[in-house]
């Protein structure tokens, strides 16, 4: 399995993407929320051969970045693992990273840091907050 890396508005992503997002049976895995792209996102679709087996958008905003309305074939976490593992090595570490993960996902989000904030019926809206290098120098 390999990641593709693309922009929002790339005619590539709408190649690999649109059967999908326009499937009764994903829409309904997501519990019927649309699908969203612009120039501001960036996406992350793990491909096995010619099949996509998951997607993960990420919008790129002002103060922060955030992961909403993701698709893993068959729900499964190893695919889920493999597509955030590459959003947080490609991820500005200046800037928090938000995510609304599925409740049944919120382990594994907080395996990679994520922090819950808010917790509903079906989702759970988590934060991994930047990594602050600060170094201490001694005095001579």
């Amino acid at each position: 399995m390999h990641i593709v890396q693309l922009p929002g508005t790339d005619k590539q992503l709408y190649e690999l993407v649109a059967p999908l997002i326009m499937n009764p049976k994903v829409l309904k895995q997501n519990y019927n929320f649309p699908f969203r792209t612009s120039e501001r996102y960036e996406w992350f679709i793990a491909v096995e051969g010619e099949e996509v087996e998951g997607f993960v958008p990420v919008e790129h905003k002002a103060s922060e970045d955030v992961i909403n309305n993701y698709y893993i074939k068959g729900k499964d976490p190893e695919t889920l693992k493999l597509l955030l593992g590459h959003i947080l090595a490609q991820r500005d570490e200046s800037k928090d990273l938000a995510a609304i993960s599925f409740v049944e996902d919120k382990g594994l989000f907080q395996d990679l840091g994520f922090m819950p904030e808010k917790v509903w019926t079906r989702y759970v809206k988590m934060k991994k907050t930047p990594v602050k290098n600060e170094f201490i120098q001694e005095k001579q």
